[in-house]
């Protein structure tokens, strides 16, 4: 699953960060309210967590101008505590409230549930190419009746080309994707992943689905 932190304070959004990427999360995030907009505008998210007092635009301006666009699930996060604070933000188009200070297992807990309601309206928690599936609330993979174990990086990069699927990504893109590093033409990190995840996904079955695009970097074609 991929979401998005909309949060000014850097200690605060890194402690949620990597509270989320623990637990196998795909985590963007902005540090004010015209970052997150714009992110959650031309980015496709499954949960977003927005803080309302935020620097440049609003949280409450950034909900609103959000809602005319995506109904993609949010959780305000805010030191905010009164109740005409949540009416105004539940009114907004927010989907849940949560109170700073927080438990970071409560806020998790809170996304996943938003997560799984969404889903019930739009399923769309499973990306499939062929015969092959990736469940992003169970966290599974799939080809044919084959259970596929992939480590938490190997899925995040199979998560990646499935989004992307047919669509050639480059290399650099992947890279500052998953590994959130500078693209670096020596490094060869990509590759190993590649071949380690094209060897689960794609040995033994006569319809490869993971290809090379020499020169630019790779693409996931649904054979369908």
């Amino acid at each position: 699953m991929k979401i998005l932190i909309v949060e000014d304070e850097q200690k605060v959004n890194s402690f949620l960060r990597q509270g989320f990427e623990e637990e196998l999360f795909t985590v963007d995030s902005a540090f004010d309210g015209e970052q997150g907009l714009f992110m959650a505008l031309t980015e496709e998210y499954d949960a977003i967590v927005l803080d309302l007092m935020l620097p440049k635009k609003g949280g409450m301006q950034v909900l609103a101008e959000l809602r005319k666009e995506k109904s993609t699930p949010v959780l305000i996060l805010t030191a905010k505590g009164q109740l005409e604070n949540k009416i105004e933000g539940l009114n907004a188009g927010a989907d849940d409230y949560l109170t700073k200070p927080f438990a970071l297992a409560e806020c998790i807990a809170r996304v996943r549930s938003l997560v799984r309601r969404s889903q019930v309206e739009r399923p769309a928690n499973q990306l499939i190419a062929g015969d092959l599936i990736l469940d992003q609330l169970q966290h599974t993979v799939r080809r044919g009746a084959a259970v596929i174990e992939l480590t938490a990086k190997e899925f995040k990069l199979l998560e990646y080309l499935l989004r992307n699927k047919d669509s050639v990504v480059t290399r650099s893109a992947i890279i500052e994707h998953i590994w959130e590093i500078t693209f670096d033409s020596e490094t060869n990190v990509l590759d190993v992943y590649m071949t380690r995840l094209r060897k689960k996904i794609d040995d033994g079955h006569e319809t490869k689905l993971v290809h090379t695009v020499r020169g630019v970097g790779y693409v996931l074609r649904d054979p369908e």
